[in-house]
């Protein structure tokens, strides 16, 4: 029996009613999966898509299984994703899980076209449930209004503020999401792995480096032209030498510091030989140095006109000489220089009150002039209820 909702498709992959007129057929997309060339093929192709939904990003992840998959529309394909399937505990039954995707038409006007092929295709493979984050913006808050916000006591979030732009593209694709019956997560570590809902970037399509200077605070342009004064020295390359163990070093620092749980060398290793490998300028370690002393190292990605700042240290000495607000200049202005059209600065939370001790990250990130963004966020898709209801609860348990 078909699961509920599913349309049921002739042999030759066309719809047996729906919305065609009488008497005649419309192609219907079919998933299957698809070697890893055609998959960078169809992300090369796009403006700009996720590094987590590069096929090298599932080499990253090797504790998870990994598949990539595509959509064709006849024998042209129009849609890919990397999927990450994790096992649960005693039942060879997976969770599928597409970070930041698919890299699919969130545009059209019906996602049951998408989104039903490839529940049928995941299930195919001993899924019991699904989650993925579709790359959709809901709402933006500018710089200024959110400095407004952090300023105003009666403001505890960024919901608590008017957007400065609410997108009716995430307004749709939200509404559809819950007509086809997915369900909105929380964000979750752990077993869900969740991706952040709210990220902060520096839009910079058609903007120099001199527009971007400008649009950032008087903070951030003074420290700056500080670092420069004092000699800090911006250097990167893309390979896992010398740098990236000096990086991982002060990274264990930081975390010893900001009483975070450090990821291990091995990891960081893995990660640029596997984008590297896929693209010479997909990743490269930062450092700044202050006379011989490293201050400041990050890691950053970019897949196409899309580039983040993914990783970040510095050392609690010399903080005076601003090597943080140096290496994240460089940073920028190498994205310019590529014809990025968004620097990303990762995940922000939500809050603006002045007691979260999180407030920090976001006043750091304001004085950039760029703006928060708020996702769609993370979706699940039950396909078998029975286990999806046992991995809730071990959810729950573990949390």
């Amino acid at each position: 029996m078909a699961r509920p909702g599913l349309r049921r498709h002739g042999p030759d992959g066309y719809v047996e009613g729906g919305r065609s007129a009488p008497g005649s057929v419309t192609r219907v997309l079919s998933v299957r999966e698809i070697p890893e060339s055609d998959h960078l093929a169809l992300l090369r192709s796009r403006r700009s898509a996720s590094f987590l939904q590069t096929p090298a990003w599932g080499r990253v992840k090797s504790e998870w299984r990994r598949e990539s998959i595509g959509w064709f529309r006849g024998e042209e394909l129009v849609g890919a994703a990397l999927v990450l399937y994790r096992q649960l505990p005693k039942v060879k039954r997976f969770l599928a899980y597409l970070p930041e995707g698919p890299v699919i038409d969130w545009a059209a006007d019906d996602l049951r076209e998408w989104l039903e092929p490839m529940a049928a295709h995941l299930g195919a493979r001993g899924a019991f449930g699904v989650r993925m984050g579709p790359p959709v913006v809901t709402r933006r808050w500018d710089a200024a209004t959110i400095k407004d916000g952090i300023a105003d006591d009666a403001v505890r979030r960024l919901g608590d503020l008017a957007p400065t732009e609410r997108s009716r593209a995430g307004a749709k694709v939200t509404s559809q999401l819950i007509e086809l019956g997915w369900r909105a997560q929380a964000v979750e570590g752990g077993f869900a792995a969740g991706q952040p809902q709210y990220v902060f970037q520096i839009p910079l399509a058609g903007r120099t480096e001199e527009d971007v200077l400008a649009g950032m605070n008087q903070l951030w342009r003074r420290n700056i032209k500080k670092a420069a004064k004092e000699g800090v020295d911006v250097t990167s390359t893309g390979v896992p030498g010398e740098e990236l163990a000096a990086f991982h070093d002060l990274y264990l620092h930081t975390a010893e510091r900001d009483h975070f749980t450090p990821r291990p060398l091995s990891y960081f290793r893995t990660m640029l030989d596997a984008l590297g490998a896929e693209d010479p300028d997909r990743i490269r370690i930062y450092s700044a140095h202050h006379e011989g002393t490293l201050v400041a190292a990050t890691i950053g990605i970019r897949v196409g006109a899309h580039a983040w700042y993914s990783y970040g240290a510095s050392s609690t000495e010399k903080r005076e000489v601003r090597g943080s607000n140096a290496i994240q200049w460089q940073m920028i202005r190498d994205a310019i220089a590529a014809g990025a059209d968004v620097y990303d600065l990762r995940g922000i939370t939500d809050t603006l009150a002045a007691d979260d001790p999180h407030l920090g990250l976001i006043q750091f990130k304001v004085g950039t002039g760029g703006e928060a963004v708020e996702y769609v966020g993370e979706w699940d898709l039950p396909l078998n209820r029975a286990l999806y209801a046992a991995f809730a609860l071990y959810l729950k348990r573990r949390g």
